[in-house]
């Protein structure tokens, strides 16, 4: 067994990607790490934790965890800090929490061609979609539409866009839509709009982003009708590259060496899977 251990824990977890990307980042990377998966809860994430020995240097967390590990750590980078939401854990002297989702956004759009965003729209209003609203500013929004189920509960995110200087207005899914640039869907995979909203949305969304990538293509992506519509499994690998560079580097900015390569390999592992 290897000395040196990390896993993705979220509940559901059986579904997940990241130990297949993960895998091949560190063969590529000629890393003898372990990487595995675990189902843990929002009220057994505290004492999963403290279950851990010093064989472990670090965790990537899922729903519903992401608010749990941003409580967890005792430093945080600016991505974590901004959005209340932590995806990536590091060990070592403290325990550290990195946000790579909001990275992994920007990498996905940019993949895709798009580079800028004047206008956009965040469908749900959770953790990731807090990554979605700091993402798309850094692009250079100024107008950021976020639609949920109940827009009541999303006082946290419009606060954000206030800290970040950009308007956030909030409407419900079915809610009259204006077009805009780009459409990121931050909803749990599986969810159903009704017919009427998915048309509304796709005929003024722009490109579509749906972080989702199980079913695929989800609903919405099926129906998307006025721009270019990109997997949440761009997401996934980019995010997941940035968390490489924190598990090997503790930098999510300092690329790996040969990244060409060990993207490449991430890329294969779950396209061909």
């Amino acid at each position: 067994m290897s000395e040196v251990r990390l896993a993705v824990w979220g509940d559901p977890i059986v579904h997940s990607k990241s130990p297949l990307l993960h895998a091949a980042a560190y063969r590529a990377l000629d890393l003898d790490w372990e990487y595995g998966r675990r189902q843990v809860n929002a009220a057994g994430f505290g004492t999963a934790l403290g279950e851990l020995d010093g064989s472990w240097r670090g965790l990537s967390v899922t729903m519903p965890l992401k608010e749990q590990a941003f409580r967890a750590v005792a430093a945080r980078d600016r991505d974590a800090e901004l959005t209340g939401a932590v995806n990536t854990l590091l060990f070592g002297d403290v325990l550290r929490g990195f946000n790579t989702d909001v990275g992994g956004i920007i990498d996905a759009l940019n993949e895709n061609g798009i580079r800028s965003v004047m206008t956009a729209r965040i469908l749900g209003a959770g953790a990731t979609a807090s990554s979605a609203l700091v993402a798309v500013s850094e692009m250079g929004a100024r107008h950021i539409e976020v639609r949920a189920r109940r827009p009541e509960r999303a006082a946290a995110i419009r606060s954000l866009g206030e800290k970040l200087g950009v308007e956030v207005s909030v409407a419900a899914f079915d809610d009259s839509v204006a077009a805009v640039d780009v459409t990121i869907a931050t909803l749990p995979g599986g969810t159903i709009l009704d017919d009427s909203t998915v048309t509304q949305l796709g005929a003024s969304g722009g490109a579509l982003l749906d972080a989702a990538y199980a079913p695929w293509p989800s609903a919405l992506a099926s129906a998307w009708q006025s721009g270019p519509v990109i997997s949440g499994l761009d997401m996934l690998l980019n995010q997941a590259v940035r968390q490489v560079r924190v598990f090997v580097y503790a930098d999510p900015l300092r690329e790996l060496d040969d990244e060409v390569r060990v993207r490449d390999e991430m890329r294969l592992a779950v396209m061909g899977d």
